[in-house]
């Protein structure tokens, strides 16, 4: 997954002693984050786009057709995937805009830095998150 990747290309943010939390250095560096993975998710869908258009062959063998379907198919889910992942940067975005962004949808209270880096599309705080996890797996039982 691209988010996987920050780690390796983005510098951990570094707070000045005593910067406010979301400070506009803060949010200009989670903006960088999510534009660049944006931009890289867009041109992985689009060299996609032109690769299933250049290898559109036709196999007279049914095992190779079938092969080459499951290949289409599981490109086709891992896009959209990416898509959705695509629109969750994008109201992240929005929400650096309107100034609620690293602050937990659920409780109110900071996000905090390191988690906005691990996950720069990030909601809810750890304790928050937490709490959901442990609700979806009691339903799912």
């Amino acid at each position: 997954m691209p988010e996987e990747l920050l780690h390796k290309r983005f510098a951990s943010y570094v707070a000045k002693k005593g910067e406010e939390y979301m400070s506009s250095r803060q949010l200009a560096h989670f903006r960088t984050i999510l534009e660049t993975l944006k931009a890289e998710l867009m041109n992985d869908i689009e060299r996609t786009v032109h690769t299933m258009q250049d290898e559109a062959t036709v196999f007279a063998d049914p095992n190779d057709r079938a092969s080459q379907e499951t290949d289409i198919a599981i490109e086709l889910r891992n896009r959209d995937r990416e898509r959705k992942l695509i629109k969750k940067i994008e109201e992240t975005i929005a929400h650096i805009e309107s100034g609620d962004y690293g602050y937990c949808n659920g409780c109110g209270v900071e996000i905090g830095i390191k988690r906005l880096e691990a996950r720069p599309t990030a909601t809810l705080c750890i304790d928050c998150k937490t709490l959901e996890e442990v609700r979806e797996r009691q339903v799912a039982k």
